[in-house]
């Protein structure tokens, strides 16, 4: 048997003349996304009681229910799932859209966000290339381990080291990371650490805390259990909070540290850091471009991601990075 709502819904054709009200689709988008009128309220400017007002204007246009309420908290009904992807798409279009309309990508600056240690020992050296390959791009740097709601903010895209999983965002894996122990050359040479791992115990260490850490790198007592090692690790050492600071400490001669191989790679190719003894561990997570589907129409971005996947290809292997760090290691050995 027929409803009145199952009537009204196969009445409707919908046309341009016959959409709802726009302001109710993007009450209704953006509700969706915060999974609350406040929210939805904040993002969209308005009063929560405006935002509840589309909604249910939306709901007596279409002749169902988009949300209901469990234990307190908004779920979308199967209608309101089944609108999602196409509104938010449509939606990200107009974005798009508006934007390259009001201003020209070139006159406004990519907004970068990533990590403070990716910033300053990855992507700023290598910013002149950037300047070569994409003449008058302007380029807004934002080191933060924060994470930032690129659906929300003005970032145009971040690159961000982790699992890869972004739900609804455009994902490109980079390159992975490995770490192994890094120090100066004289500081190699003043403890004996060419000698190898053993001599780890009378050794001050750089230990790697703070946001920027994983848990799945290990700290120096995994990469021993790794090695197949049991020594006693020395007292104290530095505790330090980002891996750009385990890689200045060891270039400062203040300890042996395990340093991200990507990171430190500009050193280590020019023999300011050395590994002295070991093997390189790799680590679960990677590096990834990403940014939303509608920000990655945008001419900047898309200069940015091009250039950015062209440098990832000019990259060497982790393990010819530590190829000429293995020679040296075996000249000092020969020469002993």
């Amino acid at each position: 048997m027929n409803t009145i709502a199952d009537t009204r819904r196969k009445s409707i054709q919908p046309t341009l003349a016959r959409l709802p009200p726009l302001t109710s689709l993007r009450a209704f988008v953006a509700t969706a996304r915060h999974l609350s009128f406040l929210g939805a309220a904040e993002e969209l400017h308005v009063t929560s009681a405006a935002v509840g007002q589309q909604i249910r204007l939306l709901e007596d246009y279409l002749g169902q229910s988009l949300f209901h309420r469990v234990r307190g908290q908004l779920q979308l009904t199967a209608a309101g799932l089944a609108l999602v992807p196409g509104l938010t798409n449509a939606f990200d279009v107009v974005l798009a859209t508006m934007t390259q309309f009001t201003a020209s990508d070139h006159d406004l600056p990519i907004r970068v966000s990533v990590a403070p240690s990716f910033a300053s020992k990855w992507l700023i050296p290598r910013l002149e290339g950037l300047r070569e390959a994409a003449p008058g791009l302007q380029i807004l740097v934002d080191a933060s381990t924060h994470l930032t709601d690129l659906n929300t903010g003005d970032t145009d895209c971040a690159i961000r080291y982790g699992s890869g999983v972004y739900p609804g965002l455009v994902v490109d894996h980079l390159f992975s990371e490995a770490v192994v122990p890094i120090c100066s050359p004289e500081f190699a040479e003043r403890h004996w650490l060419w000698n190898g791992p053993q001599a780890i115990e009378g050794v001050p260490l750089l230990h790697e805390d703070g946001a920027e850490h994983d848990h799945s790198c290990p700290d120096w007592n995994g990469w021993l259990r790794a090695e197949g090692l049991s020594l006693r690790l020395p007292q104290g050492g530095f505790r330090l909070s980002q891996s750009s600071l385990v890689i200045d400490a060891a270039l400062a001669g203040q300890g042996l540290g395990l340093g991200k191989i990507r990171l430190a790679e500009a050193e280590l190719k020019v023999g300011r850091l050395v590994t002295p003894f070991g093997g390189s561990q790799a680590v679960n997570f990677s590096y990834f471009f990403v940014t939303t589907p509608a920000k990655e129409r945008l001419t900047r971005v898309e200069l940015f991601r091009n250039w950015l996947q062209a440098e990832v290809k000019t990259l060497r292997t982790i393990g010819d990075i530590l190829s000429r760090n293995t020679l040296r290691r075996l000249d000092i050995a020969a020469a002993e």
